[in-house]
């Protein structure tokens, strides 16, 4: 064998090792993308059911003054009403 093929044959054996490791890092930027995507859905849930908790807050807040509403005038026909005793 040759200096000239012995150079050949390293250089092709370094591009060989050099190609494995592109593929291994494709292989785990490929993992690292699907991760990225579920934590972006995960995300977009987290931001619906958020905005869920604040609809049912607001909601539960008016139903609350309503029936604060209703008591207080509760209160005031009794107010009116005479007892009967």
């Amino acid at each position: 064998m040759t200096m000239l093929e012995v150079v050949a044959t390293g250089t092709w054996v370094a591009m060989g090792i050099i190609l494995l490791v592109l593929i291994q890092q494709a292989l785990k930027l490929g993992e690292l993308g699907k991760k990225v995507e579920h934590c972006q859905r995960d995300l977009r849930w987290l931001q619906i059911w958020e905005m869920e908790n604040r609809e049912l807050r607001a909601a539960l807040r008016a139903e609350r003054e309503h029936v604060a509403q209703l008591q207080r005038k509760l209160e005031l026909l009794h107010a009116l009403v005479p007892i009967a005793e």
